[in-house]
């Protein structure tokens, strides 16, 4: 739940910037969404490369 807050967040922050920052917006559009896919399928990149986690 807490990567689907962070992505929302993100990507609101990446379309609020993107007028003025064009790069920083699509960084933070492109973690959003990577971020919010994580949340829905439930994945973790941390835990894909080996490094546990407490859950």
């Amino acid at each position: 739940m807490a990567r689907g807050v962070i992505g929302a967040l993100c990507l609101i922050a990446g379309i609020i910037v993107a007028g003025d920052f064009t790069l920083w917006g699509l960084i933070l559009v492109g973690a959003g969404l990577f971020a919010i896919v994580e949340a829905i399928s439930r994945w973790c990149v941390v835990r894909a490369c080996g490094i546990k986690t407490k859950f």
